[in-house]
């Protein structure tokens, strides 16, 4: 597993709409995404901070059930 990282805003969303996810939303400097499936609606919060802080990634990571490494693969 591959240390988290410390990235611009822009490049995470960039990864996440690849990945399925819809900016619904942006509230001062927090964009708001989600995801349809088939059991539920998954919703995410992304701060347009830069950079966005290792520990706040690696939550948003987990919440978006994906890893690092794909992060950094795209």
């Amino acid at each position: 597993m591959t240390k988290v990282p410390s990235l611009n805003h822009d490049r995470v969303i960039k990864y996440l709409k690849r990945n399925g996810w819809i900016v619904v939303r942006q509230k001062g400097s927090h964009i708001r995404l989600q995801k349809s499936t088939p059991e539920k609606t998954l919703k995410i919060t992304v701060p347009a901070h830069n950079p966005i802080k290792r520990s706040t990634l690696s939550h948003i990571l987990k919440q978006a059930n994906l890893s690092v490494d794909e992060l950094l693969s795209k």
